[in-house]
């Protein structure tokens, strides 16, 4: 079989399931992947005879992904903010629109080193080494609830020679405890999470390769509490942020007036409201509140 015609047989596997862009995209990947070809490669080696072996993994992968698994898995990598991190069901997919809440945060704090950054529910720790690889001089702490999550943005930050540190920790249970003052040592700090914020109302209108195969855990809220988890962040920041240090939130797309509300109940200020590049309000950036004079 050609490199060309193992392009059609992806696109006719996966139309249905992803569309035709989007299964071009995957094939793309793949190739990239097991053959080291990227897009301007491929246009040149459409020609190419695949061997029995090679024919022999793309099936498998076209396998998986028609029962639903996402090809960042099959291939247990993807790349976020242009580093490449291994990814496990263990950990949530890293998003487009996360890759713009790190950019939002470097560009507002590029000149406010030394800073040390705190990075709740970190997953494959995508933000954290992003930010460390762009920041090197800011201490950056990870932090998450799940050993499992966490071994794997240990192997990342090993991937991309970064140092963190990290803190295995439920934020629900700690929201309103000080940290060690190890972690909060340096003049300007930042705290910044993209926690769960999909409601069960939502979930029913979720791809399946999703529900079936990315940790719910590190997605789900229920419908009757759906800020759970920015409360208790929000309520942690007001006890650990230095007094002129930001929080950053990556939030779901239908309660960013809900988030802002609840923040300024809180007292924050300089409350941003953020959209991503498709117009959707999902990020925000506060302040913390004036202290009170003693």
């Amino acid at each position: 079989m050609k490199l060309k015609e193992l392009g059609v047989k992806f696109d006719v596997a996966l139309a249905l399931l992803y569309g035709k862009e989007e299964a071009n995209a995957i094939f793309l990947l793949a190739i990239e992947h097991y053959l080291k070809l990227n897009r301007s490669l491929y246009s040149l080696k459409k020609e190419y005879g695949l061997a029995d072996n090679e024919l022999i993994t793309f099936e498998f992968v076209i396998d998986q992904l028609t029962a639903g698994k996402p090809i960042q898995y099959i291939l247990g990598e993807t790349v976020f903010y242009g580093l490449t991190l291994k990814v496990t069901d263990a950990v949530l997919i890293p998003r487009p629109e996360t890759e713009e809440l790190v950019e939002w945060v470097i560009e507002k704090i590029k000149g406010s080193q030394p800073i040390t950054i705190l990075d709740i529910g970190t997953g494959s720790g995508c933000i954290a080494i992003s930010l460390k690889k762009n920041l090197p001089n800011a201490d950056v702490f990870a932090l998450d609830i799940s050993a499992k999550a966490l071994a794997i943005a240990k192997q990342n930050a090993a991937l991309n020679e970064v140092e963190l540190s990290f803190i295995e920790q439920d934020i629900l249970t700690s929201s309103t405890s000080h940290l060690p003052s190890s972690i909060f040592h340096l003049p300007s700090s930042v705290i910044i999470s993209n926690p769960p914020y999909i409601t069960q109302t939502e979930k029913g209108h979720m791809h399946e390769n999703v529900l079936k195969n990315e940790p719910h855990l590190a997605l789900f809220v229920s419908d009757e509490n759906p800020l759970i988890f920015y409360e208790a962040i929000a309520d942690f920041a007001l006890i650990n942020l230095k007094e002129n240090g930001l929080l950053f939130f990556e939030i779901n797309e239908h309660l960013g007036i809900a988030t802002v509300n609840m923040l300024s109940a809180k007292k924050f200020n300089a409350i941003e409201l953020r959209k991503d590049m498709q117009g959707k309000d999902r990020m925000i950036c506060c302040g913390l509140p004036p202290k009170k004079p003693k």
